[in-house]
C-alpha cells in the first residue's frame, strides 16, 4: 500500500518524506487555503520537487471546459508528477474521458458510493477517491466501500487505483491497509500516530536508561 500525505503544507511534507514513507501528495481547495497568500504554482512545484511522486491538484471550474482549461495549465507546470483532481459530478466526468484522451492522470475525488465509483472508473479515472471518513461521520460505513470497489475492479478487471481518502485515525489505515487498497492519503497529524505506542515509548526509555547505566559502570 502506498502513502500519500493529505496537506498543502511544505513543512509537514518536507518532514514526512524524511521518514521516507511518502509516496505522493494529496490537496485539495481547503486544503490550500490554509496557505492563503501563496502562489499556487509555487507551492506545487515546491510539493513535487520535495516528494517526487505523483501529486493531486484540483480543479475548480463548473463546465468541463473550465476544468480541462485549468487542468491543461497545472499538467503543464510538472507533467512527471501532477495528476488533476476532479469532483464527482457529470461536467466532472466529461473532463475525465477528455483528459484521459489527451494522457493527462486524473484523480476522481468525493467518491461516497460505489455507483460513483463506476463510473469514474468507467470514464477512465486513473484514480478514485471514496471518502471514507465523512462516511463515518454520517453513521455509514466508509471501509465497507473500500471492499465494494476493490471486489469490482478485481471482477472486472478494471483499470483504477484506489485513495482511501478523509481518514479520520489510524485505524481508518489499518482498515486500509488489510482491505487491498492501493492508497491510502493521510493527514500529518495520523501519520505521526501511527509510529506511536506505549510500549515502544516504554521500551526506548528503559534502553536509554540501561545505556547511561552501562556507561557510567565502565
Amino acid at each position: 500500500m502506498k502513502i500519500f500525505l493529505d496537506t498543502a503544507n511544505f513543512d509537514e511534507i518536507r518532514e514526512a518524506v524524511s521518514w521516507g514513507v511518502v509516496d505522493g501528495v494529496t490537496t485539495n481547495p481547503s486544503l490550500l487555503n490554509k496557505e492563503a497568500g501563496k502562489n499556487l504554482k509555487d507551492i506545487v512545484l515546491a510539493i513535487t520537487n520535495e516528494v517526487k511522486g505523483p501529486v493531486s491538484v484540483e480543479v475548480n471550474g463548473s463546465t468541463v471546459e473550465e476544468m480541462v482549461k485549468e487542468a491543461e495549465e497545472y499538467y503543464s507546470w510538472c507533467k512527471e508528477y501532477i495528476v488533476i483532481k476532479i469532483p464527482m459530478c457529470p461536467e466532472g466526468l466529461k473532463a475525465i474521458r477528455a483528459l484521459k484522451q489527451k494522457n493527462i492522470p486524473t484523480n476522481c475525488t468525493l467518491i461516497f458510493s460505489l455507483n460513483q465509483a463506476i463510473l469514474a472508473i468507467k470514464a477512465g479515472a486513473t484514480y478514485v477517491s471514496p471518502f471514507v471518513g465523512r462516511l463515518d461521520d454520517i453513521g455509514e460505513d466508509g471501509m465497507e466501500l473500500i471492499h465494494q470497489i476493490m471486489t469490482y475492479l478485481e471482477e472486472y478487471d478494471a483499470e483504477a487505483e484506489v485513495i482511501s481518502a478523509s481518514i479520520r485515525h489510524p485505524l481508518h489505515v489499518v482498515a486500509t491497509a488489510l482491505s487491498g487498497a492501493h492508497i491510502a492519503t493521510i493527514p500529518f497529524g495520523i501519520l505521526k500516530k501511527m509510529f506511536k505506542h506505549p510500549l515502544t515509548d516504554k521500551g526506548i526509555e528503559a534502553f536509554a536508561k540501561d545505556w547511561s547505566n552501562f556507561i557510567k559502570s565502565g
